[in-house]
């Protein structure tokens, strides 16, 4: 299956240029942070004629952001070019993607992770015919999905989830997942600039389940 960019996806990156919407500029990285990554958020063409994303569970024994889904991704190494090639890197070594399937469409602007010290480039791309995708490395990923993005905005799958610490963030249930922090923040802010949101409520709040907040609070002590 090969499918062009869908036209949205463009739209995604003018409007962050033209509007500066607030996600980005909340979460603007401080002058003097030394530690950089990217991660790959990967649309696809799914077989139903819609599309997908992948999303990975990162394992449950790293120090940051344990058991937590997520876009492939991790460290700007010194030897990348930059965090377009950091993320492709990552996505291969982590899930199986072929750097060279991946139609690039541009680079985000940079969201600081406080609870790690990351400043996070989110590089958009296309799958125009995507590949397998499989658990490479399962000493940072423990499962790997491509989540339909109809269950994404499905606003019956869209809440505010209230985490114990006092944080209250958007989140989603698709694909098997619950999909909170950095990369429910960050998908929210794709669906509204590319105007694909649908209407949700965001007063229905969800806690965060148990196995989710056992493996942050095991990994904080």
């Amino acid at each position: 299956m090969s499918a062009p960019r869908p036209d949205w996806m463009a739209r995604v990156l003018t409007a962050i240029a033209e509007e500066q919407p607030a996600a980005f500029t909340t979460f603007a990285p401080p002058d003097d942070v030394d530690r950089r990554s990217a991660v790959l958020m990967l649309f696809g063409p799914s077989a139903d004629g819609g599309s997908d994303v992948v999303l990975t569970s990162r394992s449950r024994d790293l120090r940051a952001h344990p058991g937590q889904v997520s876009f492939p991704g991790g460290r700007v190494d010194p030897t990348d070019a930059g965090p377009v090639e950091a993320a492709l890197r990552e996505a291969e070594e982590e899930v199986g993607v072929v750097p060279a399937s991946v139609d690039v469409v541009g680079a985000m602007p940079e969201l600081f992770l406080t609870p790690s010290g990351n400043a996070v480039t989110p590089v958009l791309g296309w799958w125009p015919s995507p590949g397998p995708v499989s658990v490479v490395d399962p000493r940072e990923v423990e499962r790997v999905e491509r989540v339909p993005v109809a269950e994404l905005l499905d606003p019956s799958r869209r809440f505010t989830v209230a985490h114990p610490s006092g944080y209250r963030g958007p989140g989603f249930e698709a694909g098997g997942f619950f999909v909170w922090g950095f990369t429910a923040l960050l998908l929210g802010a794709v669906f509204d600039l590319a105007g694909l949101s649908q209407p949700w409520d965001s007063k229905v709040e969800r806690p965060i389940p148990e196995h989710v907040l056992s493996d942050w609070m095991r990994n904080r002590a």
